[in-house]
């Protein structure tokens, strides 16, 4: 592999695998579709529960009115809740519903079974460095998160 091209090549491989995941378990799941943006949000809000929109835009890297757009729609179609935050009755904070604590749960076990599936597929060497790839995956994100924080 060219060094030149290294940094390419593996931003090219990193989003080709993400993107084939979201399209193979999307096709799997019953109920209609969430955009991009809306599943991040409704992971954000799973894991963090309570998170205010301004602290989930910044986390998201978008526009607070983005993601007002964003939680109104989620909230219309059941996905969140939105309360008055009781320390600043100006802000709003987010929590997910059931429904789509659910729709998540139910996501990240059609995802984990999909790479499962493929991963069985590989040789032990594949495995091996797919695994012993994992934490420098890992700094990387982190790296990239604090660069933009």
């Amino acid at each position: 592999m060219d060094q030149d091209t290294f940094p390419e090549d593996l931003a090219d491989a990193l989003v080709g695998v993400q993107r084939l995941i979201r399209r193979r378990v999307r096709a799997e799941l019953p109920d209609a579709r969430l955009r991009g943006a809306e599943v991040e949000l409704l992971r954000l809000v799973a894991a963090r529960p309570g998170i205010r929109i301004s602290d989930a835009a910044k986390e998201l890297y978008l526009a607070g009115n983005s993601v007002s757009t964003l939680v109104n729609q989620l909230a219309k179609d059941g996905w969140l809740v939105r309360e008055t935050d009781p320390d600043d009755r100006r802000a709003a904070l987010l929590r997910p519903t059931p429904a789509a604590e659910a729709r998540l749960g139910d996501w990240r076990r059609r995802r984990a079974e999909l790479v499962r599936n493929k991963v069985s597929r590989l040789d032990e060497a594949d495995k091996d460095a797919l695994r012993a790839a994992l934490p420098a995956l890992r700094r990387l994100a982190d790296t990239l998160r604090e660069e933009d924080a």
